[in-house]
């Protein structure tokens, strides 16, 4: 060590070995880590291929070194299992609280590339695929103006003490918060908004949201499909829900079957991201409850990632309908899209269905 080292202080020595790289041996002894850096299969561990963990880890600009990618480890498999930090930490041979240092840090730093994986169709032409596909699903052209599906899906906490508990507890009694997403043809989400609590009406989230408030998409003489328990609108945000069951006939039955199979789509992205991460979605998740929406950002990303890297999983679970027949509150700035669906309706006993010369799935 140098003289002028040797007369420095023990904060400027500390100060000096945090902002030099750092770089650490891998402990094989780990199993799970023995099994990753011997190239076996990750998606038992951490329920992501490779690939996608090599999309994600670009993304992150955190491929160079080791200590990140064990970070992003440790995230996955607290996300694949739902495992207690104390469990994590004995599983990677790392302190408690390094794990809960870990899981927050990757978590923010998945959020913060939110942008980049959720987004709206950026062109026409990116608008015209997810139209095409719509319509592909629903086998008519009547759908060929369908820009999107929406739907809510209800993510299990703990309910927070104090006397607003009880806000949290959905109709099925148990304490959630609310992920309200958008999804294109094939699944992925162009579109989250997740925070609220539980016994709040998915139509009343969906007023808050930015997607209605500020009212940029779909473009114009375009629609989102959506269930009952969201109001049928044609402005400020366009939604195309089915017939209420009591009130139809031969010709509505006919158009609700189409819509359906477009419409559920969405609950398949839902099904794929709870199959992938099911004990995040299927059960509790024991973080405070500030924190879960961060984690289900996450999770939603991860999901796209996936999805472009070609890493699909089979749905264990039938998709859950939150949604019923109740059309929910609507606002007095809302322009019924009753008129517009009737002339669906209309197209859809008019028109020859589409053929099945192309698979959108």
């Amino acid at each position: 060590m140098s003289a002028e080292v040797e007369n420095w202080s023990h904060a400027e020595i500390w100060k000096l070995r945090a902002t030099r790289p750092r770089y650490c041996r891998i402990n094989l002894s780990v199993p799970v880590l023995d099994r990753f850096f011997n190239k076996q299969d990750p998606r038992p561990d951490f329920r992501v291929s490779r690939e996608s963990l090599t999309v994600l880890l670009n993304l992150l600009n955190q491929d160079r070194r080791h200590g990140a990618t064990i970070e992003i480890l440790v995230f996955l498999f607290w996300l694949a299992s739902g495992a207690f930090y104390g469990v994590v930490s004995r599983v990677f041979g790392i302190p408690r609280s390094t794990v809960h240092r870990f899981v927050h840090r990757v978590t923010e730093e998945v959020v913060a590339i939110r942008h980049q994986i959720i987004y709206l169709p950026k062109t026409p032409e990116d608008l015209e695929v997810v139209s095409q596909g719509f319509a592909g699903l629903a086998r008519h052209r009547a759908f060929v103006k369908a820009a999107g599906a929406i739907d809510g899906c209800h993510i299990r906490i703990k309910p927070p003490s104090g006397p607003d508990d009880h806000c949290y507890r959905n109709r099925k009694l148990f304490p959630s918060i609310i992920l309200q997403a958008v999804c294109d043809h094939q699944g992925s989400f162009i579109d989250t908004y997740v925070g609220w609590p539980g016994s709040v009406h998915d139509s009343r989230v969906l007023r808050h949201s930015l997607l209605y408030r500020q009212s940029v998409y779909p473009p114009p003489g375009h629609f989102i499909l959506a269930d009952g328990g969201y109001p049928c609108l044609q402005s400020p945000l366009p939604l195309i829900t089915p017939y209420k069951r009591g009130n139809q006939g031969v010709v509505a039955q006919r158009f609700n079957s189409h819509h359906s199979k477009a419409r559920s789509v969405i609950e398949s992205a839902f099904g794929m991201i709870k199959t992938r991460f099911r004990a995040i979605f299927l059960q509790a998740l024991e973080v405070h409850h500030t924190f879960v929406p961060h984690v289900v950002t996450a999770c939603a990303i991860l999901h796209n990632i996936c999805l472009s890297a070609g890493d699909y999983v089979v749905v264990e679970d039938e998709p859950e309908e939150d949604g019923g027949d109740d059309e929910g509150e609507a606002g007095l700035e809302d322009v019924s899209g009753a008129r517009w669906r009737d002339q669906l309706c209309c197209e859809v006993s008019a028109l020859e269905e589409v053929p099945l010369d192309h698979d959108y799935c």
